[in-house]
């Protein structure tokens, strides 16, 4: 029976800020071993039988950065659903579940957050083998970490140790669904060891999720239905109908069907799983040295204790100092007590409300010609380094109140101003009046880039 990884992109992770924003949030972040979370969640998947390609739920607005993840991994998706506002995970893996009934003969979906570490990719790999036997007969198969630690930031699961009839793998049946405990009862917990930490990935049939949606969700299921079916489909992505989708209440997997319906089971995952969330979670997988310190980028630490510190442009150097995260982007940095860390969103809701641009973009922003990365601005000007990838264009487009002049640094530049075609190579340039239709792309089979300086006011 074919597996089709549904792979969730929906969260923000605001609390990974400054690194993380809405344009281009954790899932697109390489934070842990220099790959992406997304790029990790495709590398852990390889190796799996009877896998067919993922199908990718995610935002609008992250488009062009789940298929340039695929380009890079030299991948291609099976599809990728544009939600146009986050609904939480069980509207996205309706959407999902949906997809692969009109496309497939009722596969399994393995459900996956993107945003997630996992050390022990042969422990990964027997839990999924354990959990498609009991998915394929109808089960809705949740995969529980087992504990390693008192943790009162995740959800917890108790099971009966007694093995769910039929089954021949470890797959318990669920007895209870509890929430983010404190930490005596956390202790109480891991001490049990009925106790599992509820690690949002799934295994069951795409009929069998369906089956009990019906049951629990009839409203969630038609609307989706309704949305998947005025759909938008253009190449890879499917942009969900706008007007339907924005009816569906905001409801996670869990709450919707996995705690009310008798047919979940668990099969435990003891694999080295982080759902890394925040900055001190991060701290908590990374290594550290004898004091307690995490570091990457350069950095320089003199009588420093129990503190995460990341640097991405500038040298960092802390003295006397103990409990912190200190974490440096491209145009801000962050310095919280690690045990404060939980609140860092409400900063990004401040910027937010402050119609800050660092609540949502970087300085590098990417679109699916290449991308630019912005060097420096002021009221009247802004100084950015684009690059076009080969073959791509750049959208016609005439601008009323900037003039623009664009610098070819590598490559070959294509150019349209108003009627003219003008041919641009290294180290020549052309002017744009404000005004004036223009647009360029790259004809060569390598990399265009420019330096492009705009001048005039916004407004």
């Amino acid at each position: 029976m074919d597996i089709t990884p549904v792979i969730l992109c929906g969260g923000s992770g605001s609390r990974l800020w400054p690194q993380s924003r809405t344009a281009c949030p954790k899932a697109f972040l390489s934070l842990v071993n220099g790959q992406t979370f997304f790029q990790n969640t495709l590398i852990r998947l390889e190796g799996i039988e009877n896998l067919t390609a993922p199908l990718v739920v995610a935002n609008e607005t992250c488009r062009f950065l789940v298929a340039e993840q695929f380009r890079q991994a030299g991948k291609q998706p099976l599809g990728i659903i544009l939600e146009p506002v986050g609904r939480n995970t069980a509207p996205a893996v309706t959407l999902a579940a949906l997809t692969a009934l009109k496309d497939q003969e009722d596969p399994l979906l393995l459900v996956l957050p993107v945003d997630h570490v996992v050390n022990n990719v042969s422990a990964f790999h027997r839990a999924v083998e354990a959990g498609t036997k009991a998915a394929s007969e109808g089960k809705l198969i949740l995969l529980g970490v087992v504990p390693s630690r008192i943790e009162t930031e995740y959800g917890y699961i108790r099971v009966d140790h007694a093995q769910c009839s039929g089954s021949k793998d470890r797959v318990f049946c669920v007895s209870e669904f509890v929430e983010k405990p404190d930490s005596i009862t956390a202790k109480a917990y891991l001490d049990s060891g009925g106790y599992y930490w509820n690690s949002g990935m799934f295994i069951f049939r795409a009929s069998s999720y369906v089956r009990e949606l019906k049951r629990y969700q009839p409203a969630m299921l038609a609307i989706c239905q309704q949305a998947l079916n005025t759909a938008q489909q253009t190449g890879d992505f499917t942009r969900v109908n706008d007007s339907a989708f924005k009816r569906l209440p905001n409801l996670s997997i869990d709450v919707a069907v996995i705690e009310k319906t008798a047919e979940t089971a668990l099969v435990p995952l003891d694999a080295g799983w982080s759902d890394v969330g925040t900055w001190s979670s991060l701290a908590i997988i990374a290594e550290q040295d004898k004091k307690g310190n995490t570091t990457s980028g350069d950095v320089l630490l003199y009588d420093t204790q129990n503190t995460y510190v990341r640097s991405e442009k500038k040298l960092i150097a802390t003295v006397g100092i103990e409990n912190l995260v200190i974490s440096e982007s491209d145009d801000a940095i962050l310095i919280a007590a690690k045990d404060k860390v939980q609140n860092v969103k409400k900063v990004v809701e401040h910027l937010k409300a402050s119609g800050r641009k660092e609540a949502m973009f970087h300085r590098h922003v990417l679109h699916c010609w290449g991308g630019y990365n912005a060097l420096d601005e002021g009221t009247e000007f802004q100084i950015s380094r684009i690059t076009v990838r080969p073959g791509e264009k750049l959208s016609l487009q005439k601008d009323f109140h900037r003039a623009r002049h664009w610098i070819v640094m590598v490559g070959t530049a294509q150019v349209t101003r108003a009627e003219e075609q003008i041919c641009l190579t290294e180290n020549q340039s052309i002017y744009i009046p404000t005004g004036v239709v223009h647009t360029l792309e790259n004809p060569q089979k390598y990399d265009l880039e420019l330096i492009e300086v705009q001048t005039g006011g916004l407004s």
